[in-house]
């Protein structure tokens, strides 16, 4: 058997993204694995380690500095990976089309892809792959298990859940809950460095979406003066955060 693993390299939350002339300025952002796409890393590696004869394989799409990204799945123990570069503000339904060209390529049975990307907030990827390949698709998945090529898997729904059976193969979509996903050893880190990357260019044909440029929330920030001596002033801020705010809340409530 063999399972994909879809990533994408984001910047991280903590980074300081600007917009300047209708574009963004990544100078100096710190760029990290979606969290989103550890969680199919991690089931890939937990149907291998139960006993399944799989290769896990993990499958990386944007510039070359994707890189890191794929590294750190080969790192958590992913037997190798490929890297289909492309632009990385490439939508997610160009995107699709060029990652189904990979899965069929490898003969995939299994696909497992963050249920949201962290830099476009977008769910689209996943669905846009399975209806590339024609295959089945299960979402926002919470529980997946296999039983030869069937597969039993748990979603989240607007009232609760379902569980739906199937077989294979299937595009399965991931979020948390479904698995913890491991840290990655230095030692691991290491050879993780030093191993090969399967490097292809991405077949994308015409795209889909252009994105033609970035607009930047402005917030006017709020700034006003406390007036009265001190005691007063910490009263008056304590009400505005716990009324105003919703903050603060009164002990016992």
């Amino acid at each position: 058997m063999k399972i994909l693993t879809i990533l994408k390299q984001v910047p991280d939350a903590e980074s300081r993204v600007r917009v300047q002339h209708g574009s963004l300025d990544l100078t100096g952002a710190t760029f990290v694995l979606d969290g989103m796409d550890e969680y199919g890393v991690e089931h890939g590696l937990r149907l291998r380690e139960s006993g399944i004869d799989a290769e896990v394989v993990a499958v990386g799409y944007g510039p070359s500095s994707t890189d890191q990204a794929v590294r750190t799945a080969l790192a958590m123990g992913a037997d190798r990976a490929v890297l289909v570069e492309g632009d990385a503000f490439d939508d997610p339904l160009t995107v699709a089309l060029a990652l189904a060209g990979v899965v069929r390529d490898e003969a995939a049975d299994l696909v497992f892809v963050g249920g949201k990307q962290a830099d476009w907030d977008s769910a689209a990827l996943g669905p846009a792959l399975a209806e590339a390949l024609a295959w089945a698709h299960v979402d926002w998945t919470t529980e997946f298990a296999l039983d030869g090529d069937a597969f039993e898997a748990v979603h989240d729904v607007d009232d609760g859940s379902e569980t739906l059976r199937g077989r294979l193969p299937v595009v399965v979509t991931t979020q948390q809950g479904l698995n913890e996903p491991r840290y990655p050893t230095l030692p691991n880190i290491m050879k993780a460095r030093r191993k090969a990357l399967d490097t292809r260019s991405a077949e994308v044909g015409q795209e889909l979406m252009v994105v033609t440029g970035h607009t930047g929330m402005e917030r006017e920030r709020r700034r006003e003066m406390l007036e009265g001596d001190a005691r007063s002033a910490a009263a008056e801020l304590v009400r505005r955060l716990r009324d105003e705010a919703k903050v603060l809340r009164e002990e016992g409530r």
